[in-house]
């Protein structure tokens, strides 16, 4: 298989944090727990999804600010925030305390659109202003503008005894060049780029009827689409190809993995395979495969693709539904097995 033109630069993993709703605390301590084994097997990165209303992370900025006083070099990430669901200002509030606590480690993913079940739940959180808010990209350039330090209030000085900024603090001043943008689309891509982000590819992509899009139609090529996206984003970036894209593909290595495991493993693939036969539902998203197998094998897969040889970083996802030691299993492979057959050395 021909091999990626660059070694494999950062290597990082993605977890969405599931817990028992009987037993929150469980769940959280393991993901911490993750996090800190992702740092002494020397990767660079360590992601945490969302999931509001269900029993995984709601609160990714508090998970973070917890994994910041228990590990001292690991970037720590979200993948993604989306910023329907947040205010701007507090939001970037957040993020700078957390960058600020970490000694600037915080990668911050968001990503636009309306909340999950918007019906359902818009009367809660936004009872006063539901069919006006707006959930395009706006809410994200006015995110980056905070961040970025520029103003939030008219004022700045002194009150009586209180001293007020007129930009959000703390501020943090390298933030703003490590944030990220979770795009699925060929619009998002261009505009993360235009906008000076970094881009966040994934597991899912829009199968759209667009001319930059290859393969003959009817018959979408993930890999090829994806590659588009990444194009089309460092087009318009101001670093141009040397703009940051991670892609996070679900990769689960089996080298150590017990009899049981392998089987669990497999079973988990299979059923989510006939999704990745082409494009689901009205929004045309099509799924990658899950590649699961010895480190070697999913090394020849990944440089056989298209997207992938065009990166250097990866934040491999781990599967939603696993056990503890499932995850602690996979990660050492990742790091053991997989990273160094994609030219990735752990750092100590």
């Amino acid at each position: 298989m021909p091999l990626s033109s660059e070694p494999l630069r950062k290597l990082g993993f993605l977890t969405i944090g599931l817990f028992d709703g009987a037993d929150p605390r469980r769940g959280h301590e393991s993901t911490l727990e993750i996090i800190e084994l992702g740092e002494r097997l020397g990767f660079d990165s360590a992601w945490v999804r969302h999931r509001h209303l269900q029993y995984g992370i709601s609160s990714p900025t508090a998970v973070l600010a917890a994994a910041t006083q228990r590990t001292s070099r690991i970037e720590l990430g979200t993948a993604v925030i989306p910023v329907g669901w947040e205010n701007p200002l507090r939001l970037a509030e957040d993020l700078a305390t957390v960058d600020i606590l970490s000694g600037g480690r915080l990668n911050p993913g968001v990503s636009v659109r309306p909340p999950m079940n918007y019906d359902r739940v818009k009367h809660a959180l936004y009872p006063d202003t539901a069919d006006i808010e707006d959930f395009g990209y706006e809410r994200v350039r006015r995110l980056l503008d905070f961040v970025r330090g520029e103003p939030a209030s008219d004022f700045s000085g002194v009150q009586g005894f209180e001293v007020f900024s007129d930009r959000v603090q703390p501020h943090s001043p390298g933030l703003g060049g490590r944030m990220w943008y979770g795009a699925a689309s060929l619009g998002s891509a261009r505009w993360a780029g235009e906008h000076g982000m970094n881009l966040l590819t994934s597991s899912v992509v829009k199968a759209e009827a667009d001319k930059e899009i290859p393969g003959p139609p009817g018959s979408p090529d993930f890999a090829g689409i994806q590659l588009s996206h990444i194009r089309a984003f460092r087009a318009r970036h101001p670093d141009g190809d040397r703009a940051r894209v991670s892609q996070g593909l679900v990769v689960i290595p089996t080298d150590s993995a017990t009899p049981r495991q392998r089987a669990k493993y497999e079973e988990y693939a299979r059923e989510r395979t006939p999704r990745t036969a082409g494009p689901q539902g009205p929004g045309r998203l099509l799924f990658a495969p899950d590649l699961v197998g010895p480190s070697a094998r999913i090394a020849e897969q990944l440089h056989a693709h298209a997207a992938f040889r065009e990166v250097d970083e990866v934040a491999f996802a781990l599967p939603f539904t696993f056990d503890h030691e499932d995850y602690v299993q996979i990660l050492t492979d990742i790091a053991t097995g997989l990273g160094p057959a994609l030219g990735w050395r752990p750092t100590v």
